[in-house]
């Protein structure tokens, strides 16, 4: 009988080991995977938008018209200063060598990278204080990698960089490398930091929070090193799933999906080991309290995990497919860390057994140590004192949220998508003091040959065009005879060129105008170019907050009903996220504008908040609620309420800080969008957490007692 009781005391401890094992081994195939996962990245704006969208139907008419041309990824070097023809011609002589200089970091010359048989040759402005080049680079410049797998892009704007400023001043004049090729290799550049800056950051984040809410020198190990798993094999799945075209990933969703399983894992951690904590005082065996504990943490990690999974997933109704690919992203992500943390987790923590917890370590004396302290007099207040709490929340945050109608959430100019200035943007500044801001990046019409004319004039009439010249067999050189208008099927490509910086809001306003000018004449014309995809992202994206938000309250209200078998208690809960939501865009609204600075925020910004805030906003509300309907059963609703706030109230507030710390490292990425998202995920989170699930959740379920749970029985407790 020994025997029998030894084997059987043996098998938990043998089945943890087994799991660990086979974890270390997935572990062993996906992370090197997921240090390869910015090697699959796609971050043009062109390739996201629909094909219903009137510029991407315009790009592949282009397109027909030369296979190289249309493969155009315009880069411009700026040379200023006094400009007469001697220093023009020097330049030109400087620029026939150029082609054949390697890129930094290979032996590949540029030449491999640009469009062939097109001559680079510079011109001077009307006011000889500038001198212009245009380098036309092949699309496969944003997509190749190095020998050295570094992108190639960005080492080729290093290279014209290095190599324009070496020139400029040895002959007294200054260089900027701007354009839309300068413009995505400095893009590329700032999401380069994710591999390192951004996941070192948010590593050291976690593990010092985790520090001082443990005060263990061992136990943060434990779930830092599961969440850190978990991050590898989500990212492993990614690569495997962008690589083979399966999914988009962009350097923003790579960005996120690192926080958002860092964040959530650690949560998850936070949350099962509290309540294994508490269970070790109940229980001899540790075996025995984790699966007390599992029982207790299994349901509401589910639950949150699969509310913020399906809301994620709404995000393939997306019309821009760089939404449609943080669905998966992100919702694998999820997965990936509620899988870990149910399975990995609970292996490690009684494998390594009671002496984790070192120095505090938890004894089988059936003492709840979590009824006492700073959580205890909170939940007294609240029972105090519960319609008087909820009253003054309520209107605080109604005042806070009524700053959100002011949100401007237009979108970005490329000048304003940057943290810090970078030399393409400054590029974009200086050139269109010397050129029409539009110069290198025209808006692209595509009309019949008859129309020509008509059309041209049209758009001269419009208030913005600075110039419209026909696409022709050869580039135009500056003092040379015109080339033959290139014409294809009965079409000719218009050259639009604005007076606007193309990357600008205000040179987005003139596309709806271009469109309506020329649609007047002929509704078949079809209106392209940079510019035009960005109007066209714009709009995409604010059809995509109008659908999806709708869309993810219901199943989010759908799925807090099934979890609480209360209809009640579901809007009660979801009213109060909104609510937090609307407040946090209040909050975005005045630390954008008075204390960052920021021009704005995308136009995907809305939906992107409302997605991470809701859906994990309303995950300590599930940790919170699960545990007040599991007390209110055996207590009372009333009772019920406060001991659920008592004991959760440590675990769900660590919870809420790592999540917001993690959120708050996208910051340390130069570009306003995720700095925006991080604050706002940030503030939100930490506004659900010490406000909505501390005092207003609890003075409102209190307030209402029983009848929060119709229409289950328990509405009678």
């Amino acid at each position: 009988m020994e025997t029998v009781a030894k084997k059987r005391s043996r098998r938990p401890f043998i089945t943890a080991l087994i799991v660990i094992f086979l974890w270390f081994g997935a572990s062993g195939v996906f992370g090197p995977l997921f240090g390869s996962l910015s090697t699959v990245q796609e971050n043009d704006n062109s390739a996201f938008l629909p094909q219903s969208a009137e510029s991407t139907q315009a790009s592949k008419i282009i397109a027909q018209f030369s296979a190289d041309q249309s493969q155009t990824i315009p880069t411009l070097i700026l040379y200023l200063g006094e400009i007469d023809e001697s220093k023009v011609a020097a330049l030109n002589e400087h620029l026939a060598k150029l082609s054949s200089k390697p890129i930094l970091g290979s032996d590949i010359a540029i030449s491999k990278y640009l469009i062939p048989g097109q001559p680079i040759f510079a011109f001077a402005s009307q006011d000889k204080k500038a001198i212009l080049v245009n380098l036309p680079l092949t699309l496969a410049s944003t997509e190749d990698l190095l020998p050295n797998d570094k992108p190639v892009l960005p080492e080729i704007i290093k290279t014209l960089r290095e190599d324009s400023a070496a020139y400029a001043k040895a002959n007294g004049l200054t260089s900027n490398v701007t354009g839309i090729g300068a413009i995505l290799g400095d893009l590329f550049g700032a999401f380069s930091g994710i591999d390192s800056s951004l996941l070192f950051t948010t590593l050291i984040v976690v593990a010092l929070i985790l520090i001082v809410v443990y005060r263990s020198p061992v136990l943060w190990i434990l779930p830092l090193f599961s969440s850190v798993i978990a991050l590898s094999t989500a990212g492993g799945i990614v690569y495997l799933l962008a690589k083979n075209n399966a999914i988009d990933l962009s350097g923003q969703s790579q960005g996120i999906l690192s926080v958002l399983v860092l964040g959530a894992a650690t949560d998850y951690a936070l949350l099962l080991i509290s309540r294994y904590r508490e269970e070790l005082h109940h229980y001899a065996s540790r075996f025995d309290a984790m699966k007390a504990a599992y029982k207790g943490v299994f349901e509401p990690i589910l639950a949150s995990g699969m509310t913020v999974i399906v809301s994620l997933l709404v995000l393939l109704l997306s019309d821009l497919s760089s939404n449609r690919g943080l669905g998966p992203v992100g919702a694998i992500g999820i997965a990936a860390s509620m899988i870990t943390i149910l399975t990995l987790l609970p292996a490690l923590l009684v494998a390594f057994g009671r002496w984790i917890f070192w120095p505090r370590i938890p004894r089988f004396d059936d003492v709840n140590s979590q009824l006492e302290g700073t959580w205890a007099k909170i939940g007294a207040g609240v029972q105090k004192r519960p319609r008087k709490l909820w009253i003054i929340t309520s209107v605080v945050l109604v005042i806070l949220a009524g700053f959100s109608t002011t949100l401007n959430a237009k979108g970005l100019s490329t000048a304003d998508s940057f943290t810090k200035k970078q030399d393409s943007v400054i590029g974009l500044e200086l050139l269109g003091q010397h050129f029409p801001g539009g110069a290198g990046q025209p808006t692209e019409i595509i009309v019949n040959e008859a129309l020509v004319a008509s059309v041209s004039a049209a758009l001269m009439r419009v208030e913005g065009v600075a110039s419209v010249d026909p696409l022709r067999v050869t580039p135009v050189i500056p003092g040379q005879p015109l080339p033959e208008i290139k014409i294809l099927n009965g079409q000719v490509v218009l050259n639009a060129t604005l007076s606007l910086n193309p990357d600008s809001i205000e040179a987005r306003d003139v596309i709806p105008v271009i469109r309506e000018t020329v649609h007047a004449i002929d509704p078949d014309i079809l209106v392209g170019g940079s510019t035009a995809v960005a109007f066209d992202t714009d709009v995409a994206a604010d059809h995509d907050n109008k659908t999806i938000i709708p869309i993810v309250l219901l199943l989010i209200t759908l799925i807090l009903g099934l979890l609480l078998r209360s209809i009640i208690s579901a809007v009660l809960l979801l009213s109060t996220v909104v609510l937090s939501y609307f407040a946090t865009l209040g909050a975005c609204q005045l630390v954008f504008e008075h204390i960052f600075n920021f021009k704005g925020a995308d136009t995907s910004f809305p939906l992107f908040a409302f997605i991470f805030l809701v859906a994990l906003g309303i995950d300590y509300n599930i940790f919170l609620m699960t545990r007040v309907r599991e007390e209110s059963a055996k207590i009372g609703t009333r009772a019920g309420v406060i001991k659920g706030l008592t004991v959760t109230g440590g675990v769900i507030t660590s919870a809420g800080i790592v999540l917001a710390a993690t959120f708050g490292v996208l910051g340390v990425l130069p570009l306003v969008f995720l700095a925006e998202l991080g604050f706002a995920v940030a503030f939100g989170v930490l506004l659900d957490t010490l406000i909505v699930r501390t005092i207003l959740v609890p003075a409102l379920a209190y307030d209402i007692g029983g009848k929060i749970w119709w229409p289950s029985k328990l509405q009678y407790k």
